[in-house]
Formats: structure tokens, sequence, C-alpha cells
């Protein structure tokens, strides 16, 4: 799915991935679910492009829904897999603190893990390799993404800034669907390791310049990214 001139989409609004495009090549912005590989090579199919253009791969939390087809690229094709530092061991293990579920409608729940089943989620492949970053780093990749680290959903829960992109990808730090209830809109995502400290550090997303604010779950939202903080805040109130 294009979203821009250099800006593309794989999965759907229950779990996406995403594709920046440049004349150097295409930075990956998450890997999804194992079975979102066929979705990528077709992606870069229609984009005239193969896995050779890809430079990189780049995961904003370390969770199995995150990682899907990471290892894959990175063994397979030789693509450098960047994460947090914090977040290094999580890739590579699938060791996170367990969380409560919280609020869930059978429906959207049931589509959720239906969802996972068919991109083979239980296949996670944990990362064996990575190369960490740290806050406020500019990658050596297409679009030069910039990190801004947002704790709180995970320890090295990032954001990545893509001005060419027009772009910032916010994994988990908030989301747009609520896997659970199905309920849409800016608020918090269910699986948090610190709900308090992930709305809280969206306030670091004031003054990036991007239209496009793109969650790993939920549709895109286009707005000024300063705003995201005040309406997830609200969410989580309306929801206690």
């Amino acid at each position: 799915m294009r979203l821009g001139p250099q800006l593309y989409r794989i999965g759907n609004n229950i779990v996406a991935a995403y594709l920046v495009e440049t004349e150097e090549g295409i930075t990956v912005i998450d890997a999804g679910l194992p079975g979102h590989w066929s979705d990528f090579i077709a992606q870069l199919k229609a984009m005239g492009r193969s896995i050779e253009d890809v430079r990189g791969l780049v995961l904003t939390h370390g969770d199995s829904d995150h990682i899907g087809f990471a290892e894959k690229l990175r063994k397979n094709y030789g693509v450098p897999v960047y994460v947090h530092a914090a977040d290094a061991n999580r890739a590579c293990t699938g060791q996170k603190p367990k969380t409560p579920m919280g609020p869930a409608r059978l429906g959207p729940m049931l589509k959720f893990f239906s969802y996972g089943m068919a991109k083979r989620a239980w296949r996670t492949n944990y990362l064996t390799s990575v190369n960490t970053v740290t806050d406020q780093e500019v990658l050596p990749l297409p679009g030069s993404p910039r990190v801004i680290g947002l704790p709180g959903h995970s320890p090295g829960s990032i954001a990545l800034h893509i001005p060419i992109a027009d772009a910032v990808f916010v994994g988990d730090a908030l989301t747009t669907r609520h896997v659970l209830t199905g309920a849409t809109g800016l608020q918090p995502p269910p699986f948090t390791d610190d709900p308090a400290q992930a709305i809280e550090s969206l306030e670091r997303l004031a003054g990036v310049a991007a239209s496009w604010v793109l969650p790993g779950h939920g549709p895109p939202w286009c707005g000024d990214p300063g705003e995201v903080q005040d309406a997830v805040r609200q969410a989580a109130r309306e929801a206690s």
C-alpha cells in the first residue's frame, strides 16, 4: 500500500510494517509477523525493487509481532537489523514481563488472534545478531532515520523520524486501533510494560516535523505529532 511518493505500508490495520524508498535504497521499519514475508516481497516487486535494494531494517521495539521476518532478512540476505540497546535482549530471546491484558471484546480479540495464526505468529524467529541504537542517533540508512526514545511500552521502544517520508514511525508507543477492543483513534496500546511512562514519553514527539504518525497497529494518522500525547492521555482517562 502506497502512502506517499516514498512511503509504503505492508500488512493492515491489525499489524503493519513500513518501507521508505530513496535513490540510495530502502529502509524497512518493523517486520510484522513471519507470514508478512510474502507481503514484503510482493511490495518490493510492485515498487520495481528487490531485496538487494534493502539497506537495513529498524525495529521500533523487540516484541514478536514486530520482528517477524527480521532474522530471515538478516541471516539469508545480510541485511542489518537495528534495535534500541534496551530491547536487544527482548528481540533476541522474547523475554519480557507479563502485563495485564486489559479490556477486550470477543470479536476484535478473535480477529487479532486469527490474523496472527494466518500470518504464522507461532513461528517466531528471534534475532541472533542485532545492531544497537541509542536516542537521537541518526542511522546510516536511506532517509537518515533519527531515533527518538519513547520508553514505556518496552524499555527500548523508539520512534523513527524520516523527513523525506514526511513521517514518524511510532511502533507501539500508541495505537490507532486497539487490537483487543477494536476501538479506533489515538489511544494507549495493550500489553504495555509501563503505561504511565509510555504516555509521558509521547511528549518527545512535540516539534517533530511530520504529517504522518504511523503505528504498528491501526490506520495511519495524519496530523501534528505534537498533538498525540494529549489525545492518548484523554483516551486513557476515558478508558479507566
